[in-house]
């Protein structure tokens, strides 16, 4: 699905101030792929922030850092990796997110662990899905995780689950504080 399509109703820079992202923070975008949410995030937390980024996909990896110099963003930290073996630091970051893809990883209790020793005390936990629904395009049915499932695994890694929001059509936002 083209970029264009996909932002009429899962447009990132709206997200991300949803979300609360703001100049200075520390975003960590766990699964990052080619930056649809990285760059957006870089372009918000500015010069006095950091974007943070992974991803197992050596060619997204690359993408993104190819996009982010073609806009002048210098902010970003990006690491070709596992998400389950990867943590960028100690109580650092403003806000964890993974954009529709918690489902994707090996062992996502582990990925939130990391999560959680990555967030400062005040941080979110963000996890921006697709619902479980039967739809064209997007992670096959099977894979996905219901709001529930996804409550209960960020729950499990130690977070206090504070929102759940339906995202129409095809989305739902879960935020969530280390507990």
């Amino acid at each position: 699905m083209p970029d264009e399509e996909r932002r009429k109703w899962q447009n990132p820079a709206v997200i991300l101030h949803e979300i609360g992202l703001k100049p200075g923070d520390n975003f960590m975008d766990i699964g990052c792929g080619d930056g649809y949410f990285a760059i957006p995030a870089s372009k918000i937390v500015g010069e006095s922030g950091r974007v943070y980024g992974v991803d197992i996909n050596t060619s997204s990896i690359e993408e993104l850092k190819r996009n982010a110099t073609g806009e002048g963003l210098t902010n970003l930290e990006l690491v070709v990796g596992r998400a389950e073996t990867t943590i960028f630091c100690d109580t650092c970051a403003d806000i964890v997110f993974f954009g529709i893809d918690l489902h994707d990883f090996q062992d996502p209790l582990a990925v939130l662990k990391n999560a959680h020793q990555m967030l400062k005390p005040s941080g979110k936990l963000v996890d921006f899905d697709w619902k479980k629904i039967r739809m064209a395009f997007g992670a096959p049915f099977e894979l996905r995780f219901s709001e529930e499932k996804a409550k209960n695994l960020i729950e499990n890694a130690g977070f206090r689950v504070e929102i759940i929001k339906d995202i129409k059509p095809y989305n739902y936002l879960i935020i969530a504080r280390p507990a």
